[in-house]
């Protein structure tokens, strides 16, 4: 099987069975009770999706597990990634569990929620320094690529990369398909990126978790039938922080995920704007939920933010080229 194959059948495969599982597992979640709490300091045109069901992560997760055996088997990288992501999936489980489960809105407390992160980065970024062939190249945009040379602070350079990304994510998904079609296009770009370097495990992982995207999102596009919950923005982070280190490429996320940069951004903003003058800087963060106070349908803010990914990916590409 060539290189182009496997990388079709890693897309393809990971949409037949996200397709396939959502029908299935949807009315176990509602059986279950399994339904989403909206924030009452949230817009209140949400407050009409409370009890939709969440942790639908878990469909895109299987779908992509299994597309990426399928397509390229088992190799040391793409076992770091599948570990990243149900890692950083399994903290998200945890959050949904204690808000869903056991009725605590806020899930875990945020140091818990932190350390769990940091353990799951630590052992990824342990793997990277040990056993990656990328490792210590860097792709630089048009630099192209180039050592990194940080000495005592690779660690904790790295940390903030992987736990930033992770979170930034997270921030993301407050829109029905938002995340989730941000992540399609993203995730497809660092496929390529990875293919061009000639990581081509790990481009499989990439354009795998495409595909399983895709089969989700049409069960999470407005009107979502389900969330994906923290269980999968939490996984999506680990992946992608995973698939940009392995394949040095994670000086990119910035620009192809310029808009999980800004969102977070937005609300580092927002929170330390208004510790210095008691007032806010946007109507509302993450920033999707600014442009919905200012009177953008949702519709319309997915789609836009999912234009200036778009955008972004191409520009990212261009760069490269």
């Amino acid at each position: 099987m060539n290189e182009t194959t496997q990388l079709l059948l890693a897309s393809g495969a990971g949409f037949v069975l996200s397709s396939f599982l959502g029908p299935k597992i949807i009315p176990l979640l509602q059986r279950l009770k399994i339904g989403q709490s909206i924030r009452e300091d949230g817009p209140t045109s949400h407050l009409a999706k409370s009890g939709t069901p969440t942790m639908g992560g878990m469909i895109f997760l299987v779908g992509f597990i299994a597309a990426s055996l399928i397509a390229g088997g088992l190799s040391m990288d793409m076992g770091m990634i599948m570990f990243s992501t149900l890692g950083f999936g399994a903290v998200g489980y945890m959050d949904d569990y204690i808000k869903v489960v056991k009725k605590r809105n806020l899930g875990l407390r945020a140091y818990q929620k932190i350390i769990g992160q940091i353990i799951v980065a630590m052992v990824l970024i342990l793997y990277y320094l040990n056993f990656s062939e990328s490792y210590p190249q860097i792709v630089v945009p048009i630099l192209g690529e180039r050592t990194m040379a940080l000495g005592l602070l690779t660690i904790p350079f790295l940390l903030v990369v992987i736990v930033g990304t992770v979170n930034a994510v997270n921030l993301t998904d407050g829109l029905d398909g938002l995340a989730t079609g941000v992540s399609v296009i993203v995730f497809t770009a660092f496929g390529v990126l990875s293919y061009r370097f000639g990581f081509t495990e790990v481009a499989i992982s990439s354009f795998a978790m495409t595909g399983a995207l895709l089969g989700f999102l049409i069960y999470n596009y407005n009107p979502a039938r389900i969330f994906m919950g923290d269980t999968g923005s939490l996984a999506l982070g680990g992946a992608l922080s995973a698939i940009a280190l392995l394949s040095g490429t994670y000086i990119f996320i910035p620009i192809i995920g310029g808009i999980f940069f800004a969102e977070a951004l937005s609300v580092i903003i927002q929170v330390g704007y208004f510790k210095l003058t008691r007032k806010r800087f946007f109507r509302m963060a993450p920033l999707h939920h600014h442009y919905e106070q200012k009177g953008w349908k949702e519709i319309k803010v997915v789609w836009v933010f999912w234009a200036a990914t778009l955008i972004l990916s191409l520009a990212g590409l261009f760069i490269l080229s």
